[in-house]
């Protein structure tokens, strides 16, 4: 049984930040206190003094490739770079080939993950127009939720029969997690723009083409059907100044039916970027204007957007460097997704309370995770020692993506995550993997 003592953290946990120590058993966080002596002398210590202990970062939504593009990223690969960024547990997408619309292939990637993954795991369950009676059997105790795709399909997981969507909604008591970018609105526009400049469509073009009305038009209808329904809807990487008014911060998150997701990119970047990064930073949904983000963050702030992820989704770079309509959507993140939010930080655009508070507690709340998200006496030890006097520039040479690259190579963060906890194991330190330890399937209290 092993036994980790972290001594003199500066412990940011639940609205506060406190001077303490934390002391680990086996899995759990055992005790937490303002001094803790070693139990015995097998245990550990592990010196903090000037480091912020935060609990693990939740991602509630990546794409790591696995099975069937794994040239781009695996489960392996993808979780370890996650690891190194903070993130101690992920819930990954349907999307991957075969699409996970089965529960046969569910469990497939669950199995992966269970020999693979460095962080903690869950998947959604894919509904399609036809899968409604598999979509049924997702057991709502080891199955994150259900993805529906209302926009940016891949394959055949574009769910437009509004028959089948309000059966979906009605039947299930799961979580539904929704990408909402009304289709008919961007072909139309895209049809356009084909004719104007063919293939080689400017990138900046992009958010007009995946415009802020096919994104409000597609989640104004989700909205409104999970209202009709009933249904426990969680709306993924909002994008518009629009959409904010679709959510409420009157009732604690532990109520509400209807959630929100804002993505660490689209806080990031605004649509001035298109001109230095060009494809790189094509998004579904488009990055957008100053006007967006500003309301993102106004949102995010005031509660109205419950929770921070990624969309992690790795693609190569030969792949991102083909013209716009050729190029795929999506970029890895998982790696400094916590160091861009501390950047935030140090430009007093949040504080580190609210940063935990968006990517640990409140996707354990809204998810309704057993035993993680805080540190508290009796929950999973998943912890992150920061140290936020540690300066460092994101490079080639550092980048742990299989794609080997990233939109925000040459940005010089302050702060580096040094210690990654997960389920009591020392698996990330200063750069150094535990190989040997693995994740576990996370579980849900419903």
């Amino acid at each position: 049984m092993s036994k980790i003592l972290i001594k003199n953290a500066k412990i940011v946990n639940e609205g506060s930040i406190f001077e303490g120590d934390v002391f680990i058993e086996d899995q759990f966080i055992k005790e937490i206190g303002e001094t803790i002596s070693p139990k015995t002398a097998d245990t550990t210590v592990v010196q903090a003094e000037g480091k912020y202990l935060f609990p693990g970062m939740i991602d509630d939504q990546v794409h790591f490739r696995e099975p069937g593009l794994t040239h781009k990223g695996d489960i392996a690969s993808e979780s370890r770079a996650a690891v190194a960024g903070g993130i101690t547990s992920f819930i990954e997408m349907p999307n991957t080939i075969p699409h996970a619309t089965t529960q046969n292939e569910l469990e497939k990637k669950f199995d992966i993950a269970a020999k693979t993954s460095y962080a903690n795991y869950s998947f959604m369950f894919g509904g399609t127009n036809d899968n409604l009676e598999e979509l049924l059997k997702t057991n709502p105790k080891n199955v994150a939720g259900v993805k529906l795709f209302l926009g940016s399909s891949t394959g055949n997981m574009l769910v437009d029969d509004e028959i089948v969507l309000e059966k979906i909604f009605s039947s299930t008591d799961m979580l539904i997690a929704v990408h909402c970018e009304d289709e008919q609105t961007i072909q139309d526009n895209l049809s356009k723009y084909i004719a104007t400049f063919g293939e080689d469509i400017p990138v900046a073009l992009h958010p007009q083409i995946r415009s802020s009305e096919a994104c409000f038009i597609s989640s104004s209808k989700a909205v409104a059907l999970a209202k009709k329904t009933g249904a426990r809807l969680h709306v993924f990487h909002l994008s518009t100044a629009q959409e904010m008014d679709l959510f409420t911060n009157k009732i604690p998150l532990a109520e509400k039916k209807i959630t929100a997701e804002v993505c660490v990119h689209h806080l990031w970047f605004n649509d001035s970027d298109y001109e230095d990064k060009g494809t790189l930073i094509k998004w579904n949904p488009a990055i957008k204007s100053k006007k967006h983000q500003k309301a993102l963050w106004k949102a995010l702030l005031d509660d109205r957007i419950d929770v921070i992820a990624t969309d992690h989704a790795p693609h190569t770079l030969e792949e991102k460097r083909r013209v716009y309509t050729k190029s795929p959507s999506g970029a890895p993140m998982v790696q400094h997704a916590l160091p861009a939010m501390i950047k935030f930080y140090e430009k007093e655009k949040i504080s580190l309370e609210k940063i935990v508070e968006k990517t640990a507690h409140n996707p354990a709340i809204l998810f309704k995770i057993e035993k993680r998200g805080f540190i508290r006496e009796g929950y999973y030890a998943d912890l992150v020692l920061i140290d936020l006097s540690k300066p460092w520039t994101v490079i080639k040479d550092n980048i742990l993506y299989k794609c080997g690259w990233s939109p925000l190579e040459g940005t010089t963060f302050t702060s580096r995550i040094t210690h990654t906890f997960i389920n009591g194991n020392l698996v990330y330190k200063n750069g150094k993997f535990n190989d040997t330890i693995k994740g576990q399937r996370l579980e849900f209290d419903r």
